[in-house]
C-alpha cells in the first residue's frame, strides 16, 4: 500500500557539511562532507542499510543496533548511524555474520511486540514490519515471559501494560506498540524543542511518558513531529485509524501563518486522510504546527456554506439561488449604484487568506471593472508600516532574508512578535539555533514563551511599557553610536552619510539615552545598555518583529528604527542578519505585492505614476484613474455620509478583525450593497446583502507569497465544494459586469502579473514545478530568485537613515482607564477564528481570556476564571480573567479569536501616521468584576442570530 505515494527517501541522519571524503561501500565508491554518517553515505550510494531508530530529521542515536555495519580494520560491527565516514573507509553493508545479527535484534523486538500487523492502523505504513521483512525475519525463538502488550498476564492483569492514551484530539498513543527507540523524544526536542517527551525507566521498564497524566494535559504542543517520527502505531493519527492508509498524494502550501510551510495532502480519492509537512519544502524543512498539521477539518464543517445566497435587507433571511441568479443579482446592484452614484461609490477588500492570483483579480475587478481604485486590504491593518518604512530606508517593501538565515546568526532580537505561538515552525528553527549557542533578545511587553523555556533563555528581555518601542530603539541606537559601536565601513561605502550624520546626532543627544528614557520606557538603563552592546559586538545579528512592532501609532517609525539599527552595525546583505517582519497570515506578503492598497498599482508602483499605469491600461484595455482610493476607515465613513454604497469582501471579516467594531457596524449597515465571499457567514455577513461561497485551499490552484518573499504553488487536491474556486467567482462577477475575461486557469493570471509586476518578470508555474519555490524579485537579473536581500547594494542605491522622533500615543491612561490592553494570538487559534473555531483546537481554547497581573486583580477583587468587564473609551465588553505574571502591573492583554467576545470592540480609531495600520497593541481600558456577558454582547448574539437565518431552496422558490 505504501507504494501507491512515493515516500521521501530517509537518508538516516542529517545532512552533514564538510570537505569532500571518499570512501568504499559495498564495492560502490561514494564521495559525501566530511562528517556524514556510514548509513547516509550508502544511501547516497543507493545501498539502503536496515534501521529502526535513525531517521534523517533527527541526531543519530544508535540504540537499535540495526544498522550494523563492518569496518576493514576495525572490530566488531558497528552502528552505521553513529560512524562517521572517513577518507579511504572501505565498509561492508551485508554478509552472513550481518545479516544473522540483525534478525537476532528483530526477534528481541518481536519478542515483545503484539502481532496484530493486519489489523494495526499502521499496517501498509509501519517500519518493523518492514524491517522484519528486509532482515528475512522468519521465525522468533525468545519467548518472553513479561510482555508490555499483553493484557492480562499468568492470569492476572498485567502491571507492565499501560493503555492507550486517545486524549490528543489528533492522534492516539499506544505504549504496546513502543520499540522505545526514542525517535519521538528526540523529534520532541531537536525538531520542536518543547521537551515534552522523555523516556522513564531503565531497561525493559524503559517507557516514553509525557510526564503528566496523558498527552492532552502535558506540554506537547501537538505540532506532530512525534507522530511523523514514529516508526510503529505508538503515535497514530486518528484519521489513519479511521479512515485507513491513503493512495495518493499533492504537495501544496499551508494557508495558515506567514511561514508559508509546505505539506503533502495524502488523499483516498477524493477525501483528505492527513497532512504531512512536506521534506522538501524550503520554510519549513520538514516540520509543521497544530493548525497546519491537523486543523484543515472546516474544509468539511456542518457550518460551511456551499450555495450561494441573497436578500434585500440585512433583516431578510437568506435566500438560497443559483451562482447565475446570485452573479446577476449582484451585478444588477452594482451596475446601478455606478450609473447612479459614480464609481467611486464602490470598492473591494482583497484578502490575505487567498491566493495571489485571486487577490490580483479582485483589484482588477475594482480598477477596471468598478472604475475606482478604492481597494484595500487586511495586510494595511497589520503589516502597512513595514511596506512604507522598508521602502522608504532599504527601497523595497519586504523583509530581507530567507528563514534559513536563522541557521547561522548569532544574536537575535525579536521585538513585538510571539513566534512560538503566531509562526511556531520558524520559532522550531530560532529555539534550534538558540541552543547551539546563539543569544536572545526579547524586546515585548509580555514575557512571551521565548524569553524563558527548557534549554534557552534571553540574555535581555526589555519589558517595555507598550507604546515606546520607537523610544527603546532610538535608546538602543544611542548607546551605539556614543559607544563606537558602529560598523563605520559598512555605512560609508552602502548608506547616505549626510543622512546617517543627521541620524546620528539626534540619536546621541542626551534626551535619548537610556537613562533618560527609562522612566518613559520602564527599561532599566543598565539592562538596555547591555543589550545593544551585545547586538552591535555579538557577530551576526539578525531582528525578527511582527504586529507588536506594526500595530501602533509609530508603526512605521518602528520599523525605520529597526532598519537604522541594522544599518548601524551591518547586519544586512549577508546570512545570519537582517530586517525581517514576521506575516501574520499566509499570504499578507502576497496581498500587498498584487497591489491591493488604494494608492499602489501591483508591485508597489504609485497610481500616480503614468508609465505604470499605461502598462495596465493597454493589457486591460480600459483608463484607470490616477487619484488614490479609500481605506477601509475612509470607506466606512463616506458610508456613513451617504457617498459610498456598495463593498465586495473576498475572505476577510473586518466587522470581527479591524478596530472600532461599533464603526465599522455602522459602515456596513449604511451600505446598500455588501457581498461577502467567504467560507462561512461571519460577523460581516451579518450586514451582507449577498453571500458568495468561497473555497479552501484544498480546492484551488495558485500561489502565496510567505513572510520571506517566497512563492510557494498551492495545487488543488480535490474539487471545489461550492462548485467554483475563488478566482472563478470574480471572474465571473466581473464578466456578470459586462467585462469578457476569459482566463481558464490561474497559471495564465500568474502569466498576466509576471508581465506587469517587474519583481515577478521571470514567475511561471513552470518555474515553479521546477524549482519548487522562488523568493521574488525574480528576474533576468535573479532568474532563480532572491534568498537574502540588498547583498550588493540597497535597491534604492543607498540605504537611508531616517530621524526617529518618539511621539507619545494620544491614547493615554487615565483615573477612568488606568491599564493598558495588548492583544495577540494563541497557538492553536488563528486571526479571527473562522477556521480554527471549526476544528478540534477548541480543547485548548474555548474562548478568549483577559491576562491580568495579580497585583491589579487584587486591586479589583478579580480571582481567577471571574467574569470581567474589559471597557474602554470605544466601548466594552466581558470576558473571564486568567491571572499570571507574564504580564506586568499595569498591562492586560488578550486575544481576538471568538466572535463572541469581540475583543476589538474596546479598540480605537487611533492609527499609524503614514498607513492607516490600526492601534491594536495600545487601548486604555479599565477591568472590573462582572456578572456576565455584557448587554451589547447579548443584543450582538440577537442580532446575528436574526442575520443568519436562511430560507430553504422550496421556500426562496
Amino acid at each position: 500500500m505504501k507504494d501507491f505515494i512515493i515516500p521521501d527517501t530517509d537518508f538516516g541522519t542529517p545532512a552533514a557539511k564538510g570537505a569532500p571524503v571518499t570512501l568504499t561501500i559495498d564495492g560502490t565508491e561514494v564521495t559525501v562532507p566530511d562528517g556524514t554518517s556510514v548509513m547516509r553515505a550508502a544511501m547516497e550510494a543507493g545501498i539502503a542499510i536496515p534501521k529502526l531508530c535513525a531517521t534523517d530529521s533527527v541526531d543519530a542515536f544508535g540504540s537499535c543496533r540495526l544498522c550494523l555495519v563492518e569496518i576493514e580494520g576495525r572490530r566488531g560491527t558497528p552502528s552505521s548511524c553513529t560512524t562517521p565516514v572517513v577518507d579511504g573507509m572501505i565498509v561492508t553493508t551485508q554478509n552472513e555474520k550481518i545479516a544473522k545479527l540483525r534478525r537476532g535484534v528483530m526477534e528481541l523486538y518481536i519478542s515483545d511486540h503484539p502481532l496484530d500487523c493486519l489489523t494495526c492502523a499502521a499496517n501498509g505504513d509501519c517500519e518493523l514490519q518492514d524491517m522484519a521483512g528486509v532482515v528475512g525475519l522468519r521465525d522468533v525463538r525468545y519467548e518472553a515471559k513479561d510482555t508490555h502488550f499483553q493484557t492480562r498476564q499468568n492470569g492476572e492483569a498485567n502491571p507492565q501494560y499501560i493503555p492507550k492514551d486517545d486524549s490528543n484530539p489528533y492522534f492516539t498513543y499506544d505504549p504496546s506498540k513502543c520499540i522505545v527507540c526514542s525517535r519521538c523524544v528526540r523529534a520532541c526536542e531537536e525538531v520542536q524543542g518543547t521537551f515534552a517527551l522523555t523516556i522513564t525507566g531503565r531497561g525493559f521498564d524503559s517507557r516514553v511518558s509525557t510526564g503528566a497524566p496523558d498527552f492532552l494535559s502535558s506540554d506537547c504542543v501537538s505540532c506532530g513531529a512525534c507522530v511523523q517520527a514514529c516508526p510503529t502505531a505508538t503515535l497514530q493519527e486518528k484519521s489513519i485509524i479511521e479512515m485507513g492508509q491513503p493512495d495518493h498524494a499533492k504537495v501544496t502550501t499551508c494557508a495558515y501563518c506567514g511561514v508559508g510551510c509546505q505539506f503533502k495532502a495524502e488523499m483516498k480519492g477524493d477525501q483528505l486522510v492527513r497532512m504531512v509537512p512536506y521534506k522538501h519544502g524550503k520554510a519549513n524543512r520538514g516540520h509543521s504546527c497544530v493548525k497546519g498539521r491537523f486543523a484543515w477539518g472546516y474544509a468539511n464543517h456542518r457550518d460551511r456554506i456551499l450555495n450561494p445566497m441573497i436578500r434585500e435587507r440585512i433583516e431578510d433571511p437568506w435566500q438560497e439561488v443559483t451562482w447565475d441568479e446570485a452573479l446577476a443579482f449582484t451585478a444588477t446592484k452594482l451596475k446601478d449604484i455606478q450609473e447612479n452614484h459614480g464609481p467611486s461609490a464602490l470598492g473591494g477588500i482583497t484578502s490575505s487568506r487567498c491566493t495571489n492570483e485571486e487577490t490580483y483579480l479582485v483589484q482588477k475587478l475594482v480598477r477596471a471593472v468598478f472604475g475606482t481604485n478604492n481597494v484595500d486590504t487586511c495586510a494595511r491593518v497589520c503589516h502597512s508600516p513595514t511596506g512604507y518604512g522598508l521602502k522608504t530606508t532599504f527601497g523595497t517593501s519586504a523583509g530581507t532574508q530567507d528563514f534559513d538565515s536563522v541557521e547561522h546568526t548569532d544574536v537575535v532580537i525579536v521585538i513585538g512578535a510571539n513566534p512560538t505561538d503566531g509562526h511556531p515552525v520558524f520559532a522550531s528553527r530560532l529555539k534550534k539555533r538558540l541552543r547551539a549557542g546563539a543569544k536572545l533578545i526579547v524586546i515585548d511587553p509580555r514575557r512571551i514563551d521565548l524569553v524563558r523555556q527548557p534549554h534557552i533563555e534571553a540574555a535581555h528581555h526589555l519589558a517595555l511599557t507598550p507604546g515606546t518601542n520607537v523610544a527603546v530603539l532610538t535608546a538602543l541606537a544611542h548607546v551605539i553610536v556614543t559607544e563606537g559601536l558602529v560598523d563605520e565601513s559598512f555605512v560609508a561605502n552602502r548608506c547616505d552619510m549626510e543622512a546617517f550624520q543627521d541620524w546620528a546626532a539626534f540619536v546621541s543627544r542626551d534626551r535619548n539615552s537610556p537613562e533618560a528614557t527609562a522612566l518613559l520606557t520602564g527599561v532599566p538603563a543598565e539592562e538596555l545598555r547591555a543589550a545593544a552592546r551585545l547586538f552591535a559586538t555579538g557577530g551576526n545579528g539578525a531582528i525578527y518583529y511582527g504586529l507588536g512592532v506594526t500595530e501602533h501609532s509609530q508603526g512605521t517609525t518602528t520599523v525605520m528604527a529597526i532598519a537604522n539599527l541594522a544599518m548601524a552595525t551591518g547586519n544586512i546583505g549577508r546570512p545570519g542578519v537582517g530586517v525581517n517582519p514576521l506575516r501574520g497570515q499566509n499570504n499578507v506578503q502576497g496581498s500587498c505585492d498584487m497591489g491591493s492598497f488604494p494608492h499602489e498599482l501591483p508591485g508597489y508602483r504609485h497610481v500616480h505614476d503614468d508609465a505604470t499605469r499605461s502598462v495596465f491600461e493597454r493589457l486591460w484595455g480600459t483608463q484607470l484613474s490616477d487619484e488614490p482610493g479609500l481605506r477601509i476607515p475612509n470607506m466606512l465613513d463616506a458610508a456613513m455620509e451617504g457617498a459610498f454604497k456598495a463593498i465586495y469582501i473576498q475572505g476577510e471579516d473586518i466587522l470581527q478583525s479591524d478596530p472600532n467594531t461599533h464603526h465599522v457596524r455602522d459602515g456596513l449597515a449604511a451600505m446598500d450593497c455588501v457581498i461577502v465571499h467567504d467560507l462561512f457567514l461571519n460577523e460581516t455577513a451579518n450586514y451582507a446583502h449577498v453571500f458568495l461561497p468561497g473555497s479552501t485551499f484544498l480546492e484551488k490552484d495558485g500561489t502565496f507569497t510567505n513572510a520571506e518573499r517566497r512563492i510557494n504553488r498551492v495545487r488543488r487536491v480535490m474539487p471545489p465544494k461550492n462548485g467554483l474556486a475563488d478566482w472563478q467567482v470574480t471572474q465571473a462577477l466581473a464578466n456578470a459586469m459586462g467585462a469578457g475575461w476569459s482566463y481558464t486557469h490561474p497559471s495564465q493570471v500568474m502569466d498576466e502579473i509576471a508581465a506587469t509586476t517587474p519583481s515577478f518578470q521571470s514567475v511561471s508555474y513552470e518555474v515553479l514545478e521546477t524549482q519548487g519555490s522562488v523568493q521574488w524579485p525574480c528576474n533576468e537579473t535573479a532568474p532563480q530568485g532572491t534568498p537574502v536581500m540588498h547583498a550588493d547594494g540597497f535597491v534604492r542605491g543607498q540605504g537611508l537613515f531616517v530621524v526617529t522622533e518618539y511621539v507619545a500615543t494620544e491614547e493615554r491612561t487615565g483615573p477612568r482607564f488606568p491599564l493598558l490592553l495588548t492583544t495577540g494570538r494563541i497557538l492553536s487559534q488563528y486571526n479571527v477564528g473562522a477556521q480554527t473555531r471549526r476544528t478540534a483546537n477548541t480543547v485548548w481554547h474555548e474562548a478568549d481570556k483577559l491576562e491580568i497581573h495579580p497585583h491589579d486583580a487584587e486591586q479589583r477583587g478579580i480571582k481567577e476564571d471571574d467574569w470581567v468587564k474589559l471597557a474602554s473609551r470605544a466601548g466594552e465588553t466581558a470576558l473571564r480573567a486568567t491571572l499570571t505574571e507574564r504580564v506586568a502591573p499595569g498591562v492586560v492583554y488578550t486575544t481576538f479569536h471568538h466572535p463572541d467576545t469581540q475583543a476589538n470592540v474596546i479598540t480605537t480609531d487611533y492609527s499609524d501616521w503614514a498607513t492607516n495600520c490600526p492601534e491594536y497593541k495600545v487601548t486604555a481600558v479599565q477591568v472590573m468584576p462582572s456578572n456576565g456577558p455584557t448587554d451589547w454582547q447579548k443584543e450582538y448574539e440577537a442580532q446575528a442570530a436574526q442575520a443568519r437565518r436562511i430560507l430553504p431552496r422550496t421556500a426562496a422558490e
